[in-house]
């Protein structure tokens, strides 16, 4: 039986596993790579601290979390891919009530990102802040 996701070790084994996922995808890889470029170290702790946040009511993540994404290449497919491969690390991992929780928050996100990523695509606009 697997456990749930309920401290920072938890955090960065699924953050750890997810991205290495990323970076080896066919669809993901370029636009990660390309973006975050040798910068994966910096990148995976603010997303411990981002995950550490929203699962564990530990704030240790200060930021805007949509802002790094708005002038990203991607589409509805991205955000499915994104999806599906934080699913199956998740699946793979964690069982419980956080795992459950960090699907629910992962498709809301992405959700909004996609929604507003393709906004901003469309209306070529820029945001406000």
């Amino acid at each position: 039986m697997q456990k749930d996701i309920s401290n920072i070790d938890d955090i960065k084994e699924l953050v750890d596993t997810f991205y290495a996922k990323v970076q080896q995808d066919e669809l993901m890889a370029g636009i990660f790579n390309q973006v975050i470029e040798d910068r994966w170290p910096k990148h995976l702790e603010k997303m411990y601290t981002f995950w550490q946040t929203v699962l564990l009511g530990e704030h240790t993540y200060y930021g805007a979390p949509f802002m790094p994404h708005i002038n990203l290449p991607v589409s509805k497919k991205h955000f499915d891919r994104w999806l599906d491969l934080f699913y199956e690390t998740l699946d793979e991992l964690f069982d419980g009530e956080k795992a459950d929780e960090a699907k629910w928050r992962a498709t809301k996100m992405a959700e909004m990102f996609q929604f507003k990523i393709a906004h901003y695509q469309q209306t070529n606009s820029k945001p406000l802040i």
